[in-house]
């Protein structure tokens, strides 16, 4: 292993019987220990499924990682990018040493810290000051290394006034504020960050990323960073990852990274629009059209309209709202629009077949360029009725004017209410 790298994958997959412990039975370990003592190969090993989660499979056995190779050199923050369920978080408590791979090897070059969960490496019964000591003596450090960095530690993280305090009396938010603030200040070579940021605060958020931009540029450590924000991504890293179904789709510059992971997941869709048609929260879709078409590709000029039609079975009465949510070509959210909430009625839909229609008024003043429309049918008390995974690809033809009215500003980003 050259010494300007940090980090090297060779060959590595993880493997896992679906619903069990281990094997999940006395015939399959005792095959494998027959196997391993007459030196051959483990059976099971040959056996197994891509990790697509969106169709059914027949093999109790899934690969969740598929022969990832890849090089990482010192200094470089490298993003890893992909859908929910493509293998990230399984690949970072690889590299974490959480879990061992079940085939292929993992070389470093210095002490690895990271941060793949609220509270990863934290006793609950111990104290944020404990903690700190623990989590450093677990990265290798002496205690004086740890309490010269200690007040920078504290006064990052924001919970003075908490730090005697047992940890399992924190929020959610102080807990990855300290997390946070021990795995980037302590000495370690290389960093590593799931996605824990969002249980933060938008200045926390700032604050963390900004962090992670000194560690990667100013002090020449290793970044490996997860995250569905693109913007974020783009930002910190200077080189990516993209991944799917357990496997790596491409490596390289960050920008061109980004492009690939919304070519694949967002610029893929031919024909008609794709969506599960399972029985999901007691609605089950029977088809969606859009402008009365069912394609996965529309052009509208600004200030044009959409029509939205869901025609679904409905297994019990109740109340049913449409959201929709539309996205840039990075992967940016930039409007909201919620035309069932906006008119303070909410329709109730027998059981059986029923129809919504709902329809969304793109502003005059929106920009030319490709969006992406991500749909949602909700209930006062439930997040999500049935949210779509696929998107629909709107080309958009716009020009952008000085009239500002026509959005509003809130925690949500940029709202747009018919």
């Amino acid at each position: 292993m050259k010494k300007n790298i940090a980090l090297e994958t060779v060959d590595i997959s993880k493997q896992y019987r679906l619903g069990q412990v281990g094997t999940g039975t006395l015939s399959h370990d005792l095959n494998r220990f027959w196997h391993k003592i007459r030196g051959k190969e483990d059976p099971y090993l040959k056996v197994g499924e891509a990790n697509d989660r969106t169709v059914k499979g027949d093999s109790d056995y899934v690969w969740a990682l598929r022969d990832i190779s890849f090089q990482i050199e010192q200094g470089d923050a490298v993003g890893i990018i992909g859908r929910n369920g493509a293998g990230k978080s399984t690949l970072l408590k690889l590299l974490s040493r959480v879990t061992k791979p079940t085939t292929g090897e993992i070389r470093y070059n210095g002490r690895i810290a990271s941060l793949l969960e609220v509270g990863t490496g934290f006793h609950p019964e111990m104290t944020g000051r404990e903690n700190i000591y623990l989590n450093g003596a677990i990265l290798g450090m002496t205690k004086r290394e740890i309490t010269r960095k200690f007040d920078e530690i504290v006064d990052f993280s924001g919970v003075e006034r908490y730090i005697d305090t047992p940890v399992k009396r924190y929020s959610s938010g102080m807990y990855v504020r300290l997390a946070f603030a021990v795995a980037a200040h302590l000495e370690s070579e290389i960093l590593i960050v799931d996605e824990v940021l969002a249980v933060g605060d938008a200045e926390f958020q700032k604050k963390c990323l900004g962090k992670m931009g000194d560690v990667s540029k100013g002090e020449g450590r290793t970044v490996l960073f997860v995250s569905h924000n693109m913007a974020a991504v783009k930002s910190l890293c200077n080189s990516g990852i993209f991944m799917q179904n357990g496997q790596v789709q491409y490596t390289g510059e960050i920008n061109e990274t980004i492009s690939k992971y919304n070519e694949a997941n967002l610029n893929s869709y031919s024909g008609a629009f794709v969506y599960k048609k399972d029985v999901i929260k007691g609605i089950q879709i029977k088809e969606i059209l859009f402008n009365n078409s069912d394609t996965a590709e529309l052009n509208i000029v600004a200030g044009g309209i959409l029509t939205i039609a869901f025609i679904f079975d409905n297994l019990v009465e109740r109340q049913i709202a449409f959201e929709a949510k539309l996205y840039d070509n990075n992967d940016v959210p930039v409007a909201f629009f919620s035309p069932t909430h906006s008119c303070g009625i909410l329709n109730t839909y027998t059981i059986g077949e029923n129809r919504l229609t709902e329809e969304i008024h793109f502003p005059e003043n929106i920009t030319s360029g490709t969006f992406y429309l991500e749909l949602a049918l909700t209930h006062p008390n439930v997040e999500y009725l049935y949210l779509l995974e696929n998107r629909l690809k709107i080309n958009m033809d716009g020009k952008l004017t000085a009239n500002g009215n026509t959005f509003v500003y809130s925690d949500r980003g940029l709202i747009i209410l018919d």
